[in-house]
């Protein structure tokens, strides 16, 4: 059973401990803005909240000032994106998440252990791509192509659509992505809308395609939906997996607890080391002011560590750490206000599953610790080469 959480002021012993593994390449990644929020996570929420506000970030200048299409649910705001949100809520429900989509994570789950598990080594990084692809590609409707080379296709198109700081080099970034993100269309999407105008299905691409949308509209919103989840659930899992084999401790709470108990314990990890560290909006611009008003940067890893909230030891892991009321353990992880992640539920319930049955095979061990990168565009972490080994040790 889950243990009760204890408060905070409790953790003396953790008084002096900073836990987070991608502090340093934060500092060096940078995250700018003109106006910044830092440790003040009651502003933070109340701008992220604010009816007014705009997307600001993942380049939502360029796809604003060049954009020809119907903007994404990523870059709406208002009655236009709740009517949106509205209509695709019900596939990221918790209650169709577990219904729909637990036993697609479990048998993904165990294929992939049971690789690791035959080879004797793999890679963590790679494992959690193969599953958050499977499982988002299953909810979103991108399934009629190759899934390790959508994976691909997909993490080149990340690397592609990187946020510079400088606007040309923003720009070509921008054309780069788009180049990318057509060869997702021709090999991905394309192959799906043809497959669900045959015959429709309870996915995003069979919702998109009854109200209306063009071929090009549902890509970029497969993207958003798709890319977005694929990309930020391969890190988190492959974060959450290098400090539960780091912490002996850690890992033997995991896997002691219920799956209530692994995903508070998840939430813990992300909140001190969210994948997203910036957030963006632009305040003081209707819809016809496009580019215009004052861009307040949100730095959700500062937010998550206001001790008004958190408590005490900000930086440490405390798997009974004890969150003001109405405040998610994750803090503001998965963002907050009309713009927060619908994929939540998803990203924590795979990762719980995924985790809970990789920690228990016999001798498993970190064999090589991550490389750290920076995604601008994200303004967040990078794992890759996390070398997992099993078995008896060579």
């Amino acid at each position: 059973m889950a243990q009760p959480r204890r408060s905070v002021q409790s953790c003396p012993h953790l008084a002096d401990t900073d836990a987070r593994k991608s502090a340093g390449i934060a500092r060096r990644g940078g995250m700018v803005a003109a106006r910044m929020i830092g440790a003040d996570f009651a502003e933070a929420r109340r701008i992220l909240r604010d009816p007014t506000a705009r997307q600001a970030g993942f380049l939502a200048d360029l796809v604003t000032r060049f954009g020809t299409m119907r903007a994404p649910v990523l870059y709406l705001s208002g009655a236009a994106h709740r009517r949106q949100r509205s209509a695709t809520a019900r596939f990221f429900a918790p209650r169709i998440v577990t219904a729909e989509y637990r036993a697609l994570m479990e048998q993904t789950t165990d294929l992939l252990v049971d690789r690791l598990v035959r080879d004797g080594r793999a890679d963590l990084d790679t494992l959690s791509l193969e599953l958050a692809v499977t499982v988002a590609a299953e909810i979103v409707g991108l399934t009629d192509s190759d899934p390790a080379g959508m994976a691909t296709r997909l993490e080149r198109l990340a690397g592609g659509m990187q946020d510079q700081t400088s606007w040309p080099a923003r720009l070509m970034g921008y054309l780069r992505g788009q180049a990318r993100a057509m060869n997702v269309f021709y090999r991905d999407v394309k192959p799906a809308i043809r497959a669900r105008r045959r015959a429709p299905r309870e996915d995003v691409v069979s919702h998109l395609l009854a109200e209306g949308y063009n071929d090009r509209q549902i890509l970029t919103e497969c993207l958003t939906y798709g890319a977005a989840g694929m990309i930020t659930t391969r890190e988190f899992i492959t974060m959450a997996g290098w400090h539960l084999l780091d912490r002996d401790d850690l890992r033997q709470r995991f896997l002691s607890t219920d799956e209530p108990g692994r995903i508070a314990l998840l939430e813990e990890i992300l909140r001190l080391e969210p994948v997203v560290g910036m957030l963006y909006r632009r305040l003081g611009a209707d819809e016809a002011a496009r580019g215009k008003g004052e861009v307040i940067g949100i730095d959700i890893r500062a937010s998550n560590a206001d001790e008004a909230v958190v408590g005490r030891c900000p930086h440490a892991i405390d798997p009974d750490r004890a969150i003001a009321g109405k405040v998610g353990g994750a803090g503001m992880a998965f963002g907050d206000g009309e713009h927060r992640c619908p994929g939540a539920q998803v990203a924590l319930q795979e990762s719980a599953i995924f985790l809970d049955r990789l920690l228990r095979v016999p001798n498993l061990r970190l064999e090589r610790a991550p490389d750290i990168g920076w995604n601008a565009l994200i303004a967040g972490y990078e794992l890759r080469g996390a070398t997992l080994a099993c078995g008896t040790a060579s």
